[in-house]
């Protein structure tokens, strides 16, 4: 890995696009910035690690208050069904059973629905709209739901008891009285004609149908093509299996009548002012705090009804109110993530070069609409790392009798990346192109940048190409007919897989840091991100200690409480590290000012005639030097604040290579190389990057070939209900991964990040279908679903030779 310094607008031959002038910031922190860094750039282990090893770590299940109750909830066992009535009574006659709520209840009381705001909305999100142009009908996400429910697992009464215990048998004590309905779980289904309607407002249940790109340019490409593909692919539902089960601890103070809120989450500024919103009350009565968070992967970045449950119950009842869910109701209610049905079309020239391209993208977005970033995200992408002069695409969101999806690791980009790498190489073979080629010839290329892509995204920065021949050099690409006959002669078909892709980082736009040294020389930073094992703790301080010339240890990070942190837009979309790495920086530059000026007055110097080394400014005249600790005193603290806004994308990118050893007996499947190549724009600490690409990776290969939300569309029920049905990514399944990570700096930003969080993830759905497809393609398999079980690979050989013996009979 090797850093690249310099004046990051050198290296386009264009003015930026409208928006992404950074003037301002240029002359603030660009003489910081260009400076040679001490910090950023090295692998410096994460401080939190040791607390969170030794047990010390602060999740949320953790906290007790004394006095504390506990929820548990009703749900419904069905996937749509009128409440015709509920009865509490026998649950309310068990000893220790304090209230049982519903939500004529909460409707009584004045509570609102969850405030979701689920269309992206930055200058640079494509814009997502009803069939109508108007803003879509989302449904909204009441507490509890007062007329019907909607999906299976749905909560419709919470009951609150003493202990944890009677507050699930009392749960089970709750009579409903149903109505069932029709119902409706795939996408595909709930458009067709006739299908059950979820909402009376949406009654086609199409919520979204928006256009991009340009379709008569399209149409009279593909006329003049000489080839043309098509091929139809569904992305299944996943969930995220968090480490630590969503959980929640509300402690309300009569005498302040502020709440306090325990609960980890993606952002705990956004979950504190959309909680506030369901209550009705002043965002400055209710406190959120969310320290360490068991995993997140974006299942934890909206407010979940049992927040707001307990929230509500602990005021009414005065007393602190606990939930804990269980296992097997996050994998029924944790928000989920995919789901997209797509049929994409490529058209090209008799030399295979690329010509346009058409996307029909159907996302499932569950019962109500919680965030449209996956639909709106793909949209953006769907031509991938090519150029592709001209296309079409048609963005569709339904609702159906399924939970809520969400943004999931890299939302909405592996979808995408999926389908337009299979569609190349479907291409290539149908075509009689070779794959690699084929690719490389219509590869955006570096003195493209910045490039616009054929439905209006422009690409910041990258060498694609470039990371295709590192990724084949990492992975050793001549030696793999070595290694094919080495498989076959142990009985094994070995098949590669090779994917380019291009993700994109917005996130909320709004970030702000405060920065505070002390007279003892330490130094606090307040800032509103919320990691969920990222390690922020380590790597931000590395921004600023290099900023201000300290040592690492002596910064230290606070985040995850509302009554420090006032203003962030937590942890998302690869969002961390870009924004809070920039407005630390703008800060640091702040207090160095600051810094500079109570020197110079202590010197009786000029300012600007001062050196700042090593941590102090000097007085060339003299000997004396003056420590940011020395110009900071009780009185006067040397303390700024900083809040930036920005809007500009970033386009992380890179290429992927998967191998795969598969047994034609018994169909078991062996991942035996994985090598990947990610340009995260500057790399801030390349450990603590080097373990988000693994994780990411492992991500994608368990959606692969485990990972399944299924549900069985005759009674609506999840199947997966446990860890027993649902199939993960393990230490003994995957093998070493070969990463190396590209810095092509980003200019958006002053520190040139783009992102290394996910794209670990973007492409490896695609590579390991393409290597599985690779390995059975001489059996005459040509297709195969997500998740890749043996089952799947059996069944598939099992059609190919009933295809292969109809073709012989005469």
């Amino acid at each position: 890995m090797t850093q690249k310094p310099g004046k990051l607008r050198a290296e386009f031959r264009t003015e930026l696009p409208s928006g992404w002038a950074f003037d301002e910031i240029e002359a603030r922190i660009g003489p910081i910035r260009d400076q040679l860094f001490k910090q950023i750039g090295q692998p410096v282990r994460r401080k939190e690690d040791r607390r969170l090893v030794t047990g010390r770590g602060r999740f949320t299940d953790d906290f007790s208050v004394p006095g504390e109750c506990y929820a548990a909830l009703v749900r419904s066992p069905y996937p749509h069904a009128r409440i015709k009535g509920i009865d509490p009574s026998a649950a309310l006659e068990l000893p220790g059973v304090l209230a049982v709520y519903t939500g004529v209840d909460a409707l009584a009381d004045g509570l609102g629905p969850i405030p979701h705001s689920p269309v992206p909305s930055t200058k640079f999100d494509v814009r997502l709209t009803a069939p109508d142009g108007e803003a879509p009908f989302i449904g909204p996400h009441l507490l509890l739901p007062i007329d019907k429910a909607r999906h299976v697992g749905e909560a419709v009464a919470v009951v609150i008891a003493d202990t944890k215990a009677r507050a699930e048998d009392a749960a089970e004590r709750v009579d409903v009285d149903w109505e069932e309905l029709p119902h409706v779980t795939d996408s595909l289904e709930a458009i067709r004609p006739g299908s059950p309607r979820l909402w009376d407002e949406v009654p086609d249940n199409t919520l979204v149908c928006s256009h991009f790109g340009d379709a008569d340019a399209t149409d009279a490409a593909f006329q003049s093509a000489a080839h043309r593909v098509r091929a139809k692919f569904h992305i299944n539902r996943v969930t995220a299996v968090t480490i630590e089960p969503r959980a929640a601890l509300a402690d309300y103070d009569k005498a302040s009548a502020r709440s306090t809120l325990y609960a980890g989450s993606g952002g705990a500024v956004r979950q504190k002012r959309e909680l506030a919103s369901v209550l009705g009350i002043d965002p400055d009565d209710l406190r959120v705090l969310s320290y360490d968070v068991g995993g997140n992967f974006g299942a934890r970045n909206r407010v979940y009804v049992e927040f707001g449950l307990i929230l509500w119950a602990s005021r009414k009842l005065e007393r602190p109110v606990k939930f804990t869910a269980t296992r097997s109701e996050a994998f029924l209610t944790d928000y989920q993530g995919r789901d997209l049905h797509t049929t994409v079309e490529l058209a090209l020239d008799e030399n295979g070069q690329f010509l346009a391209m058409r996307a029909d993208n159907v996302s499932n977005v569950g019962a109500r609409c919680v965030s449209l970033s996956p639909l709106s995200k793909g949209s953006g992408l769907i031509t991938g790392s090519y150029h592709i002069p001209v296309a079409h695409l048609v963005a569709r969101a339904v609702f159906t009798n399924t939970m809520c999806t969400q943004a999931y690791r890299s939302s909405g980009r592996p979808e995408v990346t999926y389908a337009i790498e299979r569609l190349v190489e479907i291409a290539a073979e149908q075509c009689g192109f070779d794959p690699i080629d084929l690719r490389r010839r219509n590869l955006v290329s570096a003195d493209q940048m910045p490039y616009r892509n054929a439905v209006g995204a422009i690409y910041d920065s990258g060498a694609y190409e470039e990371n295709m021949d590192k990724a084949m050099a990492l992975f050793q690409w001549p030696d793999i007919a070595a290694r094919r006959d080495d498989a076959r002669a142990r009985g094994k078909l070995l098949g590669v897989g090779l994917a380019n892709y291009v993700e994109s980082s917005i996130g909320s736009p709004v970030e702000r840091a405060e920065i505070a040294v002390s007279p003892d020389g330490e130094v606090e930073v307040v800032i509103g991100t919320q990691p969920s094992g990222q390690g922020h703790e380590t790597s931000f301080a590395q921004v600023v200690a290099d900023m201000l010339q300290m040592p690492v240890e002596a910064v230290t990070i606070t985040l995850g409480d509302t009554d420090i942190v006032s203003v962030g837009g937590g942890s998302h979309s690869g969002r961390s590290m870009r924004h809070a790495g920039t407005v630390m920086t703008m800060a640091s530059a702040d207090l160095l000012a600051e810094a500079r000026r109570r020197a110079g007055a202590e010197f009786g110097t000029p300012a600007e005639d001062l050196a700042f080394e090593d941590g102090a400014f000097k007085c060339r005249a003299t000997n004396r030097f003056l420590t940011l600790s020395d110009l900071s005193t009780a009185t006067a603290p040397l303390a700024v604040a900083r809040t930036n806004e920005m809007h500009a994308p970033v386009f992380p990118n890179g290429t992927a290579i998967c191998e795969v050893e598969i047994d034609p007996d018994s169909c078991q499947i062996e991942i035996t190389r994985y090598a990947s190549v990610d340009d995260v724009g500057r790399c801030i600490n390349p450990l603590i990057v080097h373990g988000q690409s693994h994780g990411g990776i492992a991500q994608g290969v368990g959606q692969a070939m485990w990972e399944d939300c299924a549900i069985d569309p005759s009674s609506g029920q999840q199947i997966a209900g446990s860890l027993l049905d649902y199939g993960m990514p393990r230490a003994d399944n995957v093998p070493s991964f070969d990463c190396e990570i590209a810095e092509v700096l980003s200019p958006t930003n002053p520190l040139g990040i783009k992102a290394g969080g996910e794209g670990g993830t973007t492409p490896a759905l695609a590579t390991v279908t393409l290597a599985v497809l690779d390995a059975l393609r001489p059996l005459g398999v040509r297709d195969i679903s997500m998740p890749i079980t043996p089952e799947r690979i059996w069944q598939a050989l099992a059609s190919a030779r009933e295809a292969n013996m109809q073709e012989l009979v005469p």
